[in-house]
């Protein structure tokens, strides 16, 4: 499947009925997810068992499906949000598993994670809980981090290594009452991990 065939079905995935500021809830934009996505199933990354840690409404894990990975399953916290997640699958026509967990409770081995964490910032250090997890569960992780994250994710993820970044525009809609502006866009670091 092209990557503009993946993001027009992308882009019919429900984001958040109500964020949660405290989990950083922000939807992965389907032009970037789909941009990630292919890149993963370029690189070959795409078989077996894939996670999507915190996983939303989805729209990673879904895509990963879309895209041939054998089996699939979103992890998150947020029971409403899985809630939409399963109905964005069934929309979408694929079987995906959601489930309800802690970050920290994630144990099942996978080949490969993909993953928007918190950036936290609102409380710093909230992506480590995400890097740990899949780091201790996948050999390959695709995750997505605020710009100039890259000298601390090399750092902590030792002796893992980053074998491919690169810089990402995430356009942000307007979602708390603090935010000022009805759009913004940020740059971002995609990241692909190795734990080999």
């Amino acid at each position: 499947m092209k990557q503009r065939k993946l993001e027009i079905l992308l882009e019919k995935v429900e984001a958040f009925s109500e964020p949660e500021l405290e989990l950083e809830q922000y939807p992965t934009p389907a032009p970037l997810a789909a941009e990630i996505l292919h890149f993963a199933y370029m690189q070959g990354d795409l078989i077996g068992r894939v996670h999507d840690l915190g996983c939303g409404t989805g729209i990673l894990a879904i895509g990963a499906k879309l895209l041939g990975a054998e089996e699939v399953v979103g992890f998150d916290a947020d029971e409403k949000a899985l809630k939409i997640a399963r109905q964005n699958a069934k929309k979408l026509g694929v079987e995906v598993e959601f489930v309800r967990s802690d970050i920290s409770e994630v144990l099942a081995p996978a080949n490969t994670t993909l993953m928007n964490p918190p950036f936290g910032a609102r409380v710093k250090g909230k992506d480590r809980p995400f890097l740990s997890a899949a780091l201790r569960t996948s050999e390959v992780i695709y995750s997505i981090h605020n710009r100039g994250s890259l000298a601390f994710i090399q750092k902590f993820i030792k002796p893992a290594v980053i074998t491919h970044s690169y810089v990402a525009r995430f356009p942000l809609k307007k979602t708390f009452d603090f935010h000022k502006k009805e759009r913004e866009v940020i740059e971002v670091e995609v990241c692909r991990i190795s734990r080999s």
